[in-house]
């Protein structure tokens, strides 16, 4: 007599309960480009920047500031997704050289491969992980001693860090409040606001974010404990006055967001300085191009390339800021804060 072997059991497909997924990895098909290309194309269609990506900001307009040529030697500060850099590294080619910088431990590796997979010369690209101010030093490592002939310094959080719950940057979506592009090093968001009284909260929201309710929110915050962004988010939304609609407590929110992140990074301190020694990291007649998001970074851009003009370090500066075209903030909104400055190195 023979036995029947019992079927496996059909598997079916996981499914979400609810209306819509509720996991940023389930919610967004973005993330995995390749076998949703369809949902990427319809998402860069609405205007929108796809979860996980980076659209690089007025790339016309810094090829044109930097006026990169063949055999010259370039450097990304910030490189991020690797949108900016792609466009130098075909620049330089053939016989040049582009040295990418970023802090971030995560997304460094990831650009790189990106890089290199595109097929351009592997010693035409390094990669340094590394924070953007001690680029003199970075310089001198790989022999350049005499500096390089285009520097960009893209200063926007790229799409990938504010894109990710678990990197704390955006209230958006619910994770953990860090805010630090280095999770390995210094102190995150969460332990910031534990940390500060009620004074330097407001001194922290007026300077970084030039935040109107600065006092109003420092009293209810500081020395909290904000364990997750969502907490954060809910917290501003009860200080704040209940005539406010929608669109001014997110502008609120976001402010709040900003100045922590930008203390949490000592982002002010790091542009000022490598600001201080930039003219150094440039050859004779190089180019700078920097790219800034809200007025705290752009005054001191402004400031000192003012001052390198007057005590003759550069030869020419942007006279106004640059901006992105009107077609390319509807394109992509993240585009509609951008400043662009550059300036020239003296022969």
């Amino acid at each position: 007599m023979t036995t029947e072997e019992t079927p496996e059991p059909h598997k079916r497909r996981v499914r979400y309960k609810g209306k819509n997924p509720r996991r940023f990895e389930d919610k967004y098909k973005e993330l995995d480009p390749e076998r949703y290309a369809d949902t990427v194309a319809h998402v860069l269609a609405g205007g929108k920047t796809p979860a996980g990506q980076h659209v690089p900001i007025m790339v016309g307009e810094i090829m044109q500031a930097l006026a990169v040529q063949p055999g010259e030697r370039a450097v990304d500060c910030t490189l991020g997704y690797g949108g900016h850099a792609a466009e130098l590294l075909k620049a330089v080619q053939p016989g040049g050289c582009l040295i990418g910088v970023d802090q971030d431990p995560i997304e460094l590796p990831k650009t790189e491969t990106r890089l290199r997979s595109a097929g351009f010369p592997a010693e035409s690209l390094h990669c340094e992980r590394t924070n953007f101010v001690a680029l003199h030093g970075v310089l001198g490592q790989i022999g350049w001693h005499d500096g390089a002939d285009a520097i960009l310094a893209d200063l926007g959080v790229s799409s990938m860090q504010i894109d990710n719950p678990a990197r704390g940057f955006s209230f958006k979506h619910e994770g953990p409040l860090d805010m630090r592009m280095n999770p390995k090093k210094g102190m995150s968001a969460s332990a910031l606001i534990e940390k500060l009284d009620e004074e330097e909260i407001a001194i922290l929201l007026r300077e970084n974010a030039d935040e109107p309710n600065a006092a109003r929110l420092a009293d209810a915050l500081a020395g909290q404990g904000f364990e997750t962004t969502g907490a954060l988010a809910r917290a501003i939304v009860q200080v704040l006055p209940k005539s406010f609609d929608e669109d001014r407590v997110k502008g609120t929110q976001r402010r709040v967001f900003q100045a922590l992140r930008i203390a949490v990074n000592d982002e002010f301190k790091v542009l000022d300085n490598w600001l201080r020694g930039l003219p150094d990291c440039l050859r004779p007649s190089g180019r700078v191009a920097v790219l800034t998001f809200h007025s705290g970074e752009d005054r001191r851009v402004k400031k000192a390339f003012k001052a390198g003009l007057q005590d003759g370090l550069y030869s020419a500066i942007s006279e106004d800021i640059i901006r992105a075209s009107f077609s390319e903030q509807h394109d992509n909104p993240r585009a509609t804060s951008a400043k662009l400055r550059w300036a020239v190195r003296a022969s």
